[in-house]
């Protein structure tokens, strides 16, 4: 099985579970990695945003409220993520959820002022590929904020980061959600992204400047932002 059809099998098994065992495993750190990332930003009612593997649609909410004039899609490419997610937005209208690939997003070249993804760069077939589609549907002077896993420089912390990644969070994972291979899918994929350095080198390449890179809780994530250069369409 490829990797798409595999992660899209996972989440779409873990879709009911999801965000009791994100707030169980993350010791509900995610929230305020997020919350950090937001102060980042400077979202305005006049925006239009997209939220790349929006999940069951945490982010989503959090930047429609935070500009609610705003224009913010969610887009997943697991329809039981977005079942979950639907029901969380139902009060937000000026959300809209959508189906759909991150690697071949089905918008027109520079759609949106700002475009998210959080925890899920590290799920898709071809990291490359997707920043320089993020990189297109941005507008010029747009925005791309990457929230994900990161593996801690501090040798001892990255040895007790992987050992609870490896084997406590998929014991959790069976034991509240019956999901324990799900989960080891979780370390098998945050094991293998890319360091922090090499996903900003990545940007850099796609065509994104003045990149800031931002580091939570020892370096178990980080937060990358760069800006689309004003009057560039074409990558570099």
């Amino acid at each position: 099985m490829d990797k798409e059809k595999k992660v899209q099998n996972i989440f779409n098994s873990i879709s009911t579970d999801y965000d009791l065992m994100n707030n169980i495993i993350s010791f509900n750190q995610h929230n305020l990695w997020r919350n950090r990332t937001m102060k980042e930003m400077f979202v305005k009612d006049d925006h239009d945003i997209l939220d790349v593997c929006c999940g069951t649609g945490d982010w989503t909410i959090q930047l429609a409220e935070e500009a609610p004039e705003a224009e913010v899609v969610g887009l997943d490419f697991s329809e039981k993520m977005l079942e979950v997610a639907a029901e969380k937005t139902s009060g937000h209208p000026n959300i809209e959820l959508i189906q759909g690939n991150a690697m071949a997003l089905p918008f027109d070249d520079g759609s949106f002022d700002y475009v998210t993804i959080g925890f899920g760069l590290r799920n898709l077939p071809d990291y490359g590929s997707a920043v320089e589609e993020f990189y297109r549907v941005l507008k010029p002077g747009g925005t791309l904020v990457i929230l994900e896993t990161s593996t801690p420089e501090n040798q001892l912390t990255s040895r007790g980061f992987d050992f609870y990644f490896g084997k406590i969070m998929p014991t959790l994972g069976g034991i509240i959600a019956d999901s324990a291979k799900e989960y080891e899918w979780l370390y098998e994929s945050t094991s293998a992204f890319l360091s922090k350095d090499a996903l900003k080198l990545m940007m850099k390449k796609s065509g994104f400047i003045n990149l800031k890179v931002i580091p939570h809780t020892l370096g178990t994530a980080a937060t990358h932002i760069g800006y689309k250069p004003l009057g560039r369409v074409g990558r570099h």
